[in-house]
């Protein structure tokens, strides 16, 4: 069984083009699977089991046939429990929504079965996808598979423990401020937010829109880097609902040369702004892999860096909570998470005036500008995902903006991916975050690529 629930989910789709494993036979290792692992990491919040294997036995007798639904003919997939799929219950983390059912999928699930992907299930979040541990009073706390004490991260912090697991091969999230980075960093797997505009955003509750627009994507999650690059192409392009999405064609990886990839790489987010030892050392190591790959690579930060985690704490707590109170009253909440709470509480001691929101946004353009002009003399840039690995349940809140590496990706837009670079002296993983040009995702999949090679990427939890 380890053959198929660790095997990648391109690997798994050749398999079963091959005849050398059936869907059926696939979908039903991930089901077992799941049921040894969820009950101590608490992941998977709906499981389709009947659909799926009914759905895989109609995916067998297709190939029987030598039909083929696409690229991910028969390959299970899930996704976050923000991601509308049909007939299930689609919660957002929030009471008021425990009963939602979706009449429609979202555009990217409507993607991934035409495909041919099956759907499993969905995944564990926080309250309305806005915390870093994923915990709500629905479906209670998800655990860390590496060290079950310890938060697998949020917002798509279900998804990256399952997919960790073995309980699926690839999945989705979705990222404002770094959820599915630091999900897949905390869970050792692989992870990208793509560029602002790549992968439409319908069908994700709750929806975030508005300033905060501009920084949010869906992107997928998978033990390998190559599955976020058979991901990409099926999940890209205009949907003529999502308005940020925009037609700019997507780069292959594997045409990308390493040789002419120049690569800036930094340890500390300056300001005070520090790493522990083994994060920093997981840097070193990729940087060093790259530079053996025959990448340019020199130790460089953007003049601006420091400044994005107050840039992104006001953008986030503008509106004083006006928001996050909507949301609640759309779905008919009542009763909160302590996480959404504690929000609250910081967005009412934060908002802005007219006149300082449009101070915030001028600064906003003139950072983002500063960023833009750094990436003249580089093609990616190389840094930790968060300042150390997985921290212990109820602690996620502290220091937070400072530990992460995440948001300043998210204020620029640009597309950046996490792999596996190192293990703590505590067992823990360790991703590095590699951010590249805007619009050029294959730019940081091939360097992920790269570091995954050398460094040995995703390896089993002790589970």
């Amino acid at each position: 069984m380890d053959e198929l629930i660790y095997s990648s989910a391109t690997t798994l789709a050749q398999m079963i083009r091959a005849k050398k494993a059936s869907s059926v036979e696939v979908v039903e290792a991930y089901l077992r699977r799941i049921e040894e692992v969820n009950p101590k990491i608490n992941a998977v919040v709906q499981l389709l089991a009947e659909p799926a294997l009914s759905r895989a036995r109609e995916a067998d007798e297709a190939t029987s046939r030598g039909e083929s639904w696409g690229p991910l003919h028969g390959v299970p997939v899930t996704a976050k429990d923000a991601i509308e799929i049909s007939g299930v219950p689609a919660t957002g983390g929030t009471k008021g929504r425990a009963s939602h059912i979706p009449t429609r999928d979202a555009t990217v699930i409507t993607r991934l079965r035409d495909a041919g992907a099956i759907i499993l299930g969905n995944t564990n979040v926080p309250e309305l996808c806005l915390a870093g541990e994923s915990d709500n009073l629905i479906y209670g706390r998800s655990n860390n598979p590496y060290d079950l004490s310890r938060t697998p991260g949020g917002s798509s912090g279900g998804e990256a423990a399952n997919i960790a697991a073995g309980g699926s091969p690839m999945g989705l999230g979705s990222d404002v401020g770094g959820s599915i980075r630091q999900p897949a960093h905390y869970c050792g797997i692989a992870g990208i937010k793509p560029t602002t505009g790549r992968v439409p955003t319908t069908g994700h509750w709750p929806p975030l829109n508005g300033l905060l627009g501009p920084m949010f994507q869906i992107g997928p999650l998978a033990r390998r880097v190559e599955d976020l690059a058979l991901a990409l192409p099926i999940l890209s392009g205009v949907d003529w609902h999502d308005p940020y999405v925009v037609p700019i064609p997507l780069g292959e990886s594997s045409k990308v040369d390493v040789k002419t990839v120049r690569v800036a790489f930094l340890t500390d987010g300056g300001g005070g702004v520090e790493t522990d030892d083994d994060t920093r050392q997981a840097v070193v190591s990729a940087a060093q892999a790259l530079s053996d790959a025959g990448a340019s690579v020199t130790e460089a930060r953007p003049t601006g860096f420091v400044a994005g985690y107050d840039l992104k704490k006001a953008v986030n707590h503008a509106d004083g909570g006006v928001g996050v109170r909507r949301l609640l009253e759309e779905a008919g909440t009542t009763e909160t998470h302590a996480l959404i709470r504690w929000l609250q509480d910081l967005d009412e001691a934060s908002a802005l005036s007219g006149p300082e929101l449009a101070d915030l946004l001028a600064r906003l353009d003139t950072w983002r500008s500063g960023m833009l002009s750094f990436m003249e003399d580089y093609d990616a840039i190389l840094s930790p995902t968060w300042a150390t690995p997985a921290v212990p349940h109820g602690t996620v809140l502290d220091g937070w903006p400072w530990v992460s590496f995440t948001l300043h990706h998210n204020l620029t837009g640009w597309p950046a991916a996490v792999v596996r670079a190192g293990t703590s002296s505590g067992g823990l993983p360790i991703g590095v975050q590699i951010a590249a040009r805007p619009w050029r995702e294959d730019v940081a999949l091939v360097l992920a690529h790269r570091v995954e090679e050398a460094l040995g990427g995703w390896k089993p939890p002790p589970l």
